[in-house]
């Protein structure tokens, strides 16, 4: 797991929840890593496609809306 669980609990408490399960942390934090490969996966490809070598915010942005 890349994501560390605190701040995956302060998004779970920035929703609302006053408390949660360690198991609901870390399945919210599985969910965030495979959306966003999949939103970096997308942008590598927009980058690569306009002939650039660097990802930017707009590629991640497009990716984004297209995933």
């Amino acid at each position: 797991m890349e994501l560390s669980l605190a701040p995956v609990g302060r998004i779970i408490k920035s929703a609302g929840a006053e408390r949660m399960s360690s198991d609901a942390k870390k399945y919210l934090a599985s969910l965030l890593e495979e959306y966003a490969g999949k939103v970096a996966s997308e942008a590598v490809k927009l980058c690569e496609y306009a002939g650039r070598e660097t990802v930017s915010a707009e590629d991640i942005k497009l990716a984004a809306k297209r995933v």
